[in-house]
């Protein structure tokens, strides 16, 4: 008699059984496809408090964006975000582009200042790379047309002219001195300012200039004090105007006003002037709502402190909002190929945190919109 032996069919061999497991964990890892989202700034120097803002703002994007499990292109996608230092400066800004380029991110966000987006932007449009600036204000960034090069807060002209139509209609002031650091944000918002106060019928009375870099402003204001401003315009960023409003309280300047742009209207200002009385004398403006009166600006920052605690500055709902308008264009397309989607975001319509967003064809918002501030008590006060 001859015995056969069955073997029941669920009973594989462990290594046959152990091959199709992860044969079925590789595929499902094949079809899930990283998609890089970049920010890029100054998260080193003088500003890095600012720089770091943009950059957790880009953070928390990726984070919520991942949550959604989206599927693009018919591919699962995970964001991964690759953060850049430049350090503030125009050439390792235009290296972190082309690294960037050569990363093949799909987007940036990014840089923060216009003295940095400037350069970057003509390489980022040789490589086809979209990149949306949370900050930089310079109008000089979108003049040149390029089609992947787009803004999300007002710019200069509607800055420095806001500043000096508040400063004659507002204050009625007659009398103003203006500095500016020779950076590219710098000297276009302050060039704006002096246009607008000419026209309102004020007088320029003094022209200075310094550095991003400077602490000691003793000379320039002493100078500008003979002179009897009603107000100092300061075209600069917060890590200058702090040292600038202490110095100008030891010279006897607490009763001139103190005017400035959007990169010195930060929380950080109080402690940066050491609490100055000459803080009461500032009214400074930004480009965009005021965190709380953003659509959705209430809910998304006790998210953000959450996440971030202590670190909020001004920008970030701005990046946030920029790595969202990426990838709604990449849904849109139904492609994560940079080549494809940018065309999609000069059609965007888009419902973000800080405004409804759309773009004229050069990349500016189709309705921006300016807050101007003082600080009160040590705190930043929105004044509209």
């Amino acid at each position: 008699m001859t015995v056969f032996s069955i073997r029941p069919p669920q009973a594989l061999p462990l290594c046959l059984a152990t091959a199709l497991v992860l044969g079925a964990s590789a595929a499902s890892a094949q079809d899930v496809q990283v998609v890089k989202i970049a920010h890029a700034g100054p998260v080193s120097g003088g500003i890095a408090h600012i720089g770091k803002d943009t950059e957790n703002g880009v953070r928390m994007a990726v984070d919520d964006l991942n949550a959604e499990k989206l599927t693009i292109g018919g591919h699962k996608i995970r964001f991964e975000l690759i953060a850049e230092d430049d350090a503030g400066d125009p050439r390792q800004a235009t290296a972190v582009a082309q690294k960037l380029c050569d990363e093949h991110a799909a987007g940036v966000v990014g840089h923060l200042q216009s003295g940095t987006s400037i350069p970057a932007s003509s390489v980022y449009a040789k490589c086809d790379l979209p990149n949306i600036t949370a900050s930089a204000s310079n109008p000089d960034l979108t003049k040149p047309g390029y089609p992947t090069t787009f803004r999300l807060i007002a710019n200069d002209n509607a800055l420095g002219g806001a500043l000096a139509l508040f400063a004659a209609d507002y204050y009625k002031l007659k009398n103003v001195a203006i500095i500016d650091d020779r950076t590219a944000y710098g000297q276009g918002v302050a060039s704006v300012f002096k246009a607008t106060a000419k026209q309102k019928g004020m007088n320029v009375v003094a022209e200075e200039f310094t550095t991003d870099k400077a602490t000691d402003f003793m000379a320039i204001l002493t100078k500008i004090k003979s002179k009897k401003p009603d107000a100092i315009f300061y075209g600069g960023l917060d890590a200058q105007a702090g040292p600038m409003l202490r110095q100008m309280e030891q010279l006897g300047l607490a009763n001139v006003k103190f005017f400035g742009g959007d990169a010195l209207c930060t929380p950080k200002l109080p402690e940066l002037a050491a609490k100055a009385a000459t803080l009461r004398n500032v009214t400074c403006a930004t480009g965009g709502a005021s965190v709380d009166k953003m659509q959705g600006g209430a809910d998304w920052k006790k998210r953000y402190d959450a996440k971030f605690p202590g670190q909020f500055q001004i920008y970030s709902p701005y990046a946030y909002d920029a790595a969202m308008v990426l990838v709604d264009a990449m849904k849109r397309a139904d492609s994560v190929d940079p080549k494809v989607f940018t065309p999609f975001i000069h059609k965007a319509q888009y419902h973000g945190v800080t405004a409804n967003i759309a773009f004229t064809p050069k990349g500016e918002l189709t309705e921006p919109a300016v807050t101007l501030y003082t600080y009160k008590d040590g705190s930043r006060v929105a004044l509209n």
